[in-house]
């Protein structure tokens, strides 16, 4: 990938809304990346008709610094904000970055590197989670224990090599143009839905160790199970779009749930199968969290580590079938589930 000098800009991207007490952080992060020789950046940040004084920071620390431009996203959601940087976009390469995340200074040029080195038509780093407090810490372990998650690649810190998906992602600009941009009905798993709509179309994915960013999760219970509800309620419109999910293993905790609701059903005639999942999950959920509390190196953590787990497969399962049900009546989806929890 060798653009003409006059074309070798990379453009940032970032939707956001209602992000106050972050953005100053992000726009700091992004703005310090150090870009290889020749290369030359746009920060696109497309607010969300933020209502807390996220708009005016962001449109005060554009006038201090030329690289940052503020995108309206009336849609406030993040697909229609991506789509809204992505239109006015001016780099032969988009790098996809989030308010909630912290990038290594080369994050970028690394971006750069793994698409020239693996000719993919997006590339990423691995989704690394750090956490704030005592909760937040245990969310980040099991968020990053391969146990819980299934052994997705996407939390494999040193995984190189050919993926489903990977966080964020960075593409040349020519992919939007062959298969288009996020989906805006979505309000989550738009960018899985991107990632399997480009593997589709014959597009490669390129995980790389060396893109390095860490993202802050969801600090407490509450916050965490309505995340992954809405990440499962989600999940049926994207298997409606294209007749299968991304990953098998994305349909492991509607299972569960299903099984559990079947055994609460048989219950007051046969007891055994509800006896015996729960004791299968009960084990389940010390060992996961022995693994996820020895890989943190926090031992702290074992006490809420069995919650946390629970909380990522009950939530998850049971946003999968409410949304299931959704697809299945040909209902809209309703307000609740509509808006971005944080």
């Amino acid at each position: 990938m060798t653009p003409t000098e006059g074309r070798q800009l990379v453009t940032l991207i970032a939707p956001c809304r209602n992000e106050q007490g972050h953005v100053d952080a992000f726009c700091d992060s992004a703005l310090a990346q150090q870009l290889p020789p020749g290369w030359r950046m746009e920060l696109l940040v497309a607010d969300g008709q933020s209502d807390d004084g996220t708009r005016a920071r962001l449109d005060a620390r554009a006038v201090q610094d030329a690289r940052l431009r503020v995108i309206d996203n009336p849609g406030r959601i993040v697909s229609t904000g991506l789509n809204a940087a992505l239109a006015a976009a001016r780099g032969v390469v988009v790098v996809r970055l989030d308010i909630h995340t912290v990038f290594a200074p080369d994050y970028v040029a690394e971006c750069l590197a793994a698409l020239a080195r693996s000719g993919a038509d997006n590339v990423g780093g691995p989704w690394v989670a750090r956490g704030q407090g005592a909760w937040g810490r245990a969310i980040a372990a099991a968020f990053q224990c391969r146990w819980v998650v299934g052994g997705a690649r996407s939390r494999d810190a040193a995984y190189e090599g050919e993926a489903d998906t990977v966080y964020l992602g960075c593409w040349p600009r020519a992919v939007f143009a062959r298969i288009g941009g996020f989906d805006e009905q979505l309000v989550r798993n738009q960018d899985d839905e991107h990632n399997l709509r480009l593997r589709v179309a014959g597009g490669r994915i390129w995980q790389s160790a060396r893109i390095r960013s860490w993202y802050v999760p969801r600090a407490s219970l509450t916050k965490l199970f309505a995340q992954q509800y809405q990440y499962g309620y989600w999940r049926p419109f994207v298997m409606r779009k294209h007749g299968q999910p991304g990953s098998s293993r994305q349909l492991v905790p509607a299972l569960f749930v299903a099984a559990l609701a079947g055994g609460v059903l048989l219950a007051p005639w046969w007891r055994g199968p509800l006896a015996l999942l729960l004791a299968s999950y009960a084990l389940y959920l010390a060992g996961a969290s022995l693994a996820a509390a020895r890989q943190a190196q926090d031992w702290g953590l074992l006490a809420r580590l069995p919650a946390v787990i629970a909380a990522y497969h009950l939530g998850y399962g049971a946003g999968t079938w409410r949304g299931l049900l959704d697809v299945l009546l040909r209902r809209r989806a309703g307000e609740r589930w509509s808006r971005l929890t944080r």
